[in-house]
């Protein structure tokens, strides 16, 4: 019940189809957790909100358009990426882990909810050889690792690539969007980015110190 609550509080428009599946993803979880642990059982009272609310911020932040493609790095049991790709069903996802065992609990969520705009990847970040308008990632590592994983900094050449697009087709710059908590100060310094407060979306004090940090594309080989 207070699932349901949350949800039609800051998702008080969404559409039904999207409403039911978003608010079967607990029970879901929870079965696939009895037997691989993919999200923290300590965490489970609170699942909608830690989880589900928490990657759709980046929702409420940002809107996509159809057939933008976002590559969610370290994916885990499927978050940003699944509770994304339920609300913008038009927009291309790929997942990617590098544990398979939960990729294999995101590919069981994907065939279970009939999610045809989701594509599941288990190897590491490094691998990516597609391009993709926006990177998401939520709690995977420090945002340095994360920008040279992008850069393609990490190639044994030197060369300089990455696999976010350069054409942009929203008003937003292609970029990487994360999801982060805490004091990140050390961490973003001397980082072009964007910071901005979830506590302003929610009110549970859970997201009192989460925030959705931006990195433009062009900042990346800046940093």
């Amino acid at each position: 019940m207070l699932d349901s609550k949350l949800l039609s509080q800051y998702f008080p428009d969404i559409e039904p189809f999207k409403r039911k599946i978003l608010l079967s993803l607990k029970d879901f979880y929870e079965e696939e957790n009895n037997k691989i642990n993919v999200v923290s059982r300590k965490d489970f009272d609170h699942f909608f909100a830690h989880h589900v609310l928490h990657s759709l911020s980046i929702g409420k932040w940002a809107t996509f358009s159809p057939k933008t493609q976002i590559l969610d790095i370290g994916t885990g049991g499927g978050f940003p990426g699944i509770p994304l790709a339920i609300i913008f069903p038009e927009v291309e996802f790929v997942l990617i882990d590098s544990i398979a065992k939960k990729i294999k609990v995101v590919q069981a969520c994907v065939e279970e909810f009939q999610l045809q705009n989701v594509r599941c990847i288990v190897g590491r970040a490094e691998e990516i050889k597609e391009k993709y308008h926006f990177i998401t990632c939520r709690a995977v590592t420090a945002m340095p690792t994360i920008l040279q994983w992008v850069s393609g900094k990490f190639l044994k050449d030197n060369s300089i690539s990455t696999f976010i697009q350069n054409q942009s087709q929203h008003s937003l710059t292609n970029g990487i969007i994360a999801l982060k908590g805490g004091d990140l100060a050390t961490e973003l310094a001397g980082i072009d980015h964007t910071e901005f407060p979830i506590s302003t979306l929610y009110k549970e004090e859970y997201f009192q110190t989460k925030k959705i940090i931006y990195v433009p594309r062009n900042a990346i080989f800046n940093s």
